[in-house]
């Protein structure tokens, strides 16, 4: 043997692990420097982002900055309040532009439940006036805005944009009085429109 293969015998036999498993040594190769102290300083800054230590950089922390962009956000996109006035939907009822942009929001997401002609399904007959949650059309409003979840009824003012919900609105309150086929029967309370 060479002297070369002497020294790399004797490095292989200085980094070996004395035990021994199922006949299996394993050398001792320690990590690099540089990776032990990239890792401990991660995990240096994971414990300062996890308390939210600041200001650390730019800003007041990152919760306070959350709670800000939250705020911001609410301002320029104020919810729907679910207040509307009954004159601008009543007007809306004489208006045969605005009933025929209620109709198409109208077909497209409420005759799974009240037919196309408002007969009722699994929703209530909308062509009657008996009403479960209120028959004058600001509590026609708010049931559709806000929606009655214990009775399957999405709140379709989070889903609609306001005027599609005042036009889908006003074109429920112009089906009252009309005499579809088969109609479900009347439930809640008389209401006189």
């Amino acid at each position: 043997m060479s002297n070369q293969d002497d020294k790399d015998k004797a490095t292989k036999q200085d980094r070996l692990i004395e035990h021994s498993y199922d006949g299996i040594q394993e050398y001792d190769n320690p990590m690099p420097r540089w990776w032990l102290l990239t890792f401990a300083a991660t995990i240096i800054f994971s414990v300062i982002y996890l308390f939210n230590v600041g200001p650390v950089g730019n800003g007041k922390g990152r919760i306070a900055d959350y709670e800000d962009d939250m705020k911001a956000f609410a301002t320029a996109h104020p919810a729907p309040s679910g207040d509307v006035s009954a004159d601008k939907l009543l007007a809306m009822v004489k208006d045969k532009e605005e009933l025929h942009e209620g109709e198409e929001v109208y077909n497209k997401y409420c005759t799974s439940c009240h037919r196309m002609d408002g007969g009722g399904l699994i929703g209530p007959n909308l062509t009657d006036n008996a009403w479960i949650h209120g028959g004058q059309i600001t509590d026609i409003y708010k049931t559709v805005m806000n929606g009655v979840l214990e009775k399957g009824m999405p709140a379709w003012g989070t889903m609609l944009k306001p005027e599609e919900v005042e036009q889908v609105v006003a074109y429920v309150a112009s089906l009252q009085g009309s005499n579809p086929a088969n109609p479900k029967a009347p439930q809640g309370a008389l209401v006189t429109p």
